[in-house]
């Protein structure tokens, strides 16, 4: 079984996997046929090759990618119920396209950002000039000037990339479970945290269905993958209570942390005409697309929030330097 602490592959690398098995497993190519075509960076080509030397013992594709940590829990169930269905192209397209999806979003979000990060480091060269033009700034000092600055926003990113590296790997800690505890107050963004964790859980456990999983074994495996624990916590409540006998949408009655209240009324007509999985999946792209528009929105209004602050911060440091103020008499 993958272990906790082996990192997933990054999102990327995922998005092409899929993409491949998916094309390769319509076209007919035998599993060890197809797994020997892809093609990928060292160390995930490294968990490709274990996986076929996995299947060529004689486990199966989801058990083998499972061994090698090539695919993540989650994963690892839609395959073997989308094996024991028949063939695994379905669950390989739609995997494919939920994370070509996000893929395509963080890639705009980062080449928004580009810009404001560049006039950024752009504004911490030049808001010195003034004062070593005017003589009260060495050169060393200058370069300090430049220099801490641009070190400290270095150690806030390594230090975020970090914390959210340890959040994928890390157990229920201490640590962890007051983080998660915290996340979901932020202002803004603690409530799209909330809803990122929701969609997660209905588009997994509606894949998860429509693979033909029973849902009492899918209730527990769409919880494990929410990354918050505290939310995955009010999601485990809800298979006791469906193993009493109660429905879906019953049972979503007093739950936190369900990010949208609609979810209900898709689930309502879901049960009633017997296509529960493709209501959960409609509701999961809908979130998507709304988890969409706000990355866009914070997208489009930080580097002008940055622009203004660089703008300011420049013109106080050069009106205030020496170069503007009148000589002695």
């Amino acid at each position: 079984m993958q272990s906790t602490s082996q990192r997933p592959l990054a999102l990327a690398v995922r998005a092409e996997l899929f993409s491949h098995l998916a094309a390769l497993e319509k076209a007919g190519l035998p599993t060890d046929k197809a797994y020997s075509l892809l093609k990928f960076a060292p160390a995930a080509q490294q968990r490709v090759d274990l996986a076929r030397k996995l299947m060529k013992r004689g486990l199966d594709p989801a058990s083998a990618g499972d061994g090698a940590g090539l695919f993540t829990p989650i994963e690892v169930s839609l395959l073997r119920a989308a094996l024991a269905a028949g063939s695994p192209a379905p669950v390989y397209k739609r995997l494919a396209d939920a994370y070509s999806y996000r893929l395509n979003l963080e890639k705009v979000v980062k080449s928004r950002l580009m810009l404001p990060a560049f006039i950024l480091v752009l504004a911490l060269l030049v808001q010195p000039l003034p004062r070593l033009i005017a003589g009260s700034l060495s050169g060393l000092g200058y370069l300090k000037s430049c220099l801490q600055p641009l070190l400290i926003l270095g150690l806030l990113v390594f230090l975020y990339l970090q914390l959210r590296d340890w959040r994928q790997r890390g157990g229920p800690s201490a640590l962890r479970l007051r983080v998660d505890h915290l996340l979901p107050g932020l202002p803004v963004f603690g409530g799209m945290h909330i809803r990122s964790n929701a969609r997660d859980f209905f588009e997994n456990l509606g894949m998860l269905l429509e693979a033909g999983l029973p849902m009492f074994e899918a209730l527990p495996k769409a919880s494990a993958a929410t990354d918050n624990y505290m939310i995955r916590a009010e999601y485990e409540k809800l298979l006791p209570r469906m193993q009493n006998g109660a429905t879906l949408a019953q049972v979503l009655t007093g739950i936190r942390y369900l990010g949208s209240n609609h979810v209900a009324g898709y689930i309502q007509t879901g049960e009633a005409s017997g296509s529960l999985p493709e209501m959960l999946l409609r509701y999961a792209k809908g979130e998507s697309e709304a988890l969409d528009h706000f990355q866009q929105q914070l997208a489009d209004w930080l580097p002008r929030l940055i622009y203004s602050a660089v703008a300011v911060w420049m013109a106080y440091g050069i009106l205030s330097s020496a170069v503007f103020r009148p000589p002695a008499l």
